[in-house]
């Protein structure tokens, strides 16, 4: 009897003990779940802020991205304008360059100018080559009497010229195209009296000669073409004269 109460005794303190032990199980059990959840929120909380912050530098980087491709276009439009305002610069360098140079060519125009003039050097007025060029062409074109009165208006206009010498002589050639020997050979003699080094005086005695063949008058002729012989032996128009003198009977 004793032993069946210790018994029972034992038996209900083991029940006790079971139920405590698998209440304290239970409410172990209930606290893990609320820490997982726990943990779970706070990962969620970290993801999302993680997502938030990466979703930030995703938003500034494509605003740097636009940023710079912005810059990028500026810069390319900078240098288009570099280019352009270059092309400018350079353009209008080109164009004072060239004014400058012609606006230094018409000052030129207005100025006296060293000129050779048949190995002759000489000052040259403003106009005054082109008077020349002017007579002269209208001698080449056949219009002899335009180019006589060109080269007598020459002659009075400008005579310290360094044409003088080379328009006398053509305007005797003129008179000669027009049959006037007496004239052309005044204006050719003149030639060789006042310009007797000049390289046009043996050509002016040779049209002198040609002028008094022309006239009839052989013995003057022969005596014109010893001269230039005996005068201007090293030229060309000397042995012209020579070849002349063998002619003449």
């Amino acid at each position: 009897m004793l032993f069946r109460m210790s018994w029972l005794r034992a038996s209900a303190a083991a029940g006790a003990v079971g139920v405590a032990m698998i209440a304290a199980s239970a409410h172990a059990g209930v606290f893990d779940d609320n820490e997982a959840r726990q943990a779970i929120l706070d990962l969620r909380a970290k993801t999302d802020a993680q997502s938030g912050q990466i979703a930030a530098a995703q938003r500034t980087i494509l605003d740097q991205s636009n940023q710079l491709a912005t810059l990028q276009q500026q810069v390319a439009t900078l240098r288009g304008q570099n280019e352009d305002l270059a092309n400018q610069v350079t353009t209008l360098q080109k164009a004072q360059k060239d004014y400058y140079a012609d606006l230094n060519a018409r000052l030129q125009k207005l100025e006296p100018q060293q000129a050779t003039v048949d190995g002759m050097q000489g000052t040259v007025q403003p106009g005054e080559s082109d008077a020349f060029n002017a007579a002269l062409q209208q001698f080449k074109n056949g219009d002899f009497k335009s180019a006589t009165a060109a080269f007598r208006d020459f002659v009075q206009k400008y005579p310290q010229s360094p044409y003088q010498p080379t328009a006398q002589y053509w305007l005797g050639n003129c008179l000669y195209a027009q049959r006037d020997y007496k004239a052309s050979t005044s204006v050719l003699q003149g030639v060789v009296n006042n310009y007797p080094t000049h390289p046009r005086a043996p050509e002016a005695l040779l049209a002198i000669a040609q002028n008094q063949l022309e006239q009839g008058q052989k013995p003057a002729a022969r005596k014109t073409l010893q001269q230039i012989v005996a005068q201007y032996g090293n030229t060309e128009a000397a042995q012209t004269a020579q070849n002349k003198l063998t002619q003449i009977r």
